[in-house]
């Protein structure tokens, strides 16, 4: 879609106002609208200014004028907006030297699809991402000096199972036992077909929705793989619908990793292929019909894992996510069906074009862009180098003994350490100048500065618990 054809659609529409959207440093939509009449063919080509002082992890505030130029080719109507009102999502561009912004995650995704390009390997790279979620009814959190606590509550959340309802109908899915009883167990699964309608009517290919493993309202819907910056744009969107769908019927969404203990929190499985001149690569006659190449890039997705973690899993909560006994991935293996390993290779289909991998530690609270990216370029590097991902692990992980498990590396246990490990291996990132020095360095010290030293300062509540009475 060219700009003309935007500006068209918009009067087809009858759309009165422009929305333009664009993603801060940690991953987060902002947004401003203009009337209608703003949106020429020039705004394409010269963009509209803001201060990127305010956005998180962006510009000094004497260095704070940015400006969004528009993606005709992401243009939907939105919504969500009472107005009509066409959105597209864009990208940012210094004014002065008009280069685009190197800190803008969407243009590190560009960077990246270029790179891999270049390299001859292959010519595109397809993400398909399997983002859960829990919809929640009631969600209270505070701290202050003096007092701190959060709470959540669900219908379905299975510690409601003897509060006076008036009626309390039971049907609350147990611990773990959410995967997936049909209604009225699963209570949520007109406002999942809700949520996919909204999805499709944007553009988004869905494949399924389904209630997920743990009670209180855990989901997934699940979408058609895509290129890597278009699936980036998409898992935005997504988490656009879903949020806003839920707030239509009173109700509220989060994609934080770990949001209930002692039951399964919520990952985004990535599964992921690359492809040339419209020809799979991952196929072969290896283990799990798999190519030379594929079992490279399992290789490069291997040894990088502790420093991609930093980008994957980029949450304090993340690590609580990744403990063993709650199916997250936290050994470093491969295997064909196996889903105890980090990387696994579905086997659904026999088809060529089927064939891919999932890489499934990665969790929804990352950015996209640069969690997509930063898989690709290690997955990359690991064919540039040829690292053999060594044997697959076809046993159930959690049934080892000591000494076998002691062989399989794992991830790593806090986002500290995960940092640490970015600090030491980030060279394969850089390649192509796809991620730069300022994007790794800015991004260390934001996430130590303020997550970690911000939640290192903070007494918990548990600690009341356990060392009150010392």
């Amino acid at each position: 879609m060219k700009p003309k054809d935007v500006i068209k659609m918009a009067e087809e529409k009858n759309a009165v106002m422009a929305n333009f959207k664009f993603l801060d440093f940690p991953g987060i939509w902002q947004h401003f609208s203009v009337p209608i009449s703003e949106l020429t063919e020039s705004v394409f080509e010269e963009g509209l200014g803001f201060d990127g002082s305010s956005i998180r992890g962006w510009q000094a505030i004497h260095t704070s004028d940015m400006l969004i130029l528009p993606d005709p080719s992401t243009a939907f109507i939105d919504p969500f907006f009472e107005e009509p009102t066409i959105s597209l999502i864009c990208n940012i561009v210094d004014p002065i030297t008009k280069e685009y912004y190197t800190r803008d995650p969407r243009f590190v995704a560009q960077k990246a699809e270029a790179y891999l390009k270049t390299t001859g390997i292959a010519d595109t790279a397809y993400m398909g991402p399997e983002a859960e979620f829990f919809i929640f009814d009631d969600v209270r959190f505070d701290q202050n000096s003096h007092s701190g606590y959060y709470y959540i509550d669900s219908k379905e959340g299975i510690w409601n199972s003897g509060r006076v309802e008036n009626p309390n109908l039971a049907y609350k899915p147990r611990h773990k036992e959410g995967y997936f009883p049909v209604p009225p167990t699963d209570s949520l699964v007109n406002l999942r077909i809700e949520m996919v309608k909204v999805m499709q009517k944007c553009g988004i290919y869905v494949e399924r929705e389904h209630h997920e493993v743990a009670t209180a309202g855990q989901a997934e819907i699940d979408m058609r793989f895509d290129s890597l910056v278009r699936m980036a744009d998409k898992l935005m969107l997504f988490k656009y619908i879903v949020k806003n769908v839920a707030r239509r019927h009173n109700r509220t969404v989060t994609f934080m990793p770990k949001p209930i203990f002692g039951d399964n929190g919520s990952g985004m499985h990535t599964h992921q292929s690359i492809w040339k001149d419209g020809k799979p690569l991952f196929a072969g006659n290896n283990y799990a019909g798999l190519s030379d190449l594929a079992l490279y890039y399992i290789g490069g997705i291997l040894k990088h894992a502790k420093s991609l973690a930093a980008f994957t899993n980029p949450t304090t909560n993340s690590y609580k996510r990744l403990t063993p006994g709650f199916e997250a991935p936290v050994n470093l293996a491969y295997s064909a069906r196996n889903r105890s390993a980090a990387i696994r290779i579905p086997t659904y289909s026999a088809s060529p074009k089927a064939k891919r991998i999932e890489v499934r530690f990665p969790d929804p609270s990352c950015n996209a862009y640069l969690a997509f990216s930063a898989m690709l370029m290690a997955g990359l590097d690991g064919i540039e180098h040829k690292i053999h991902p060594g044997e697959p692990l076809d046993k159930d992980i959690y049934d080892l003994g000591p000494e076998e498990l002691a062989t399989v590396p794992t991830m790593p246990s806090s986002l500290d350490e995960a940092l640490n490990h970015l600090e030491e291996d980030h060279e394969y990132l850089l390649k192509g100048d796809v991620f730069t020095i300022d994007v790794i360095e800015t991004w260390i010290n934001y996430k130590r500065s303020r997550e970690i030293d911000a939640l290192r300062l903070r007494p918990h509540p548990y600690e009341f618990f356990l060392y009150f009475d010392i």
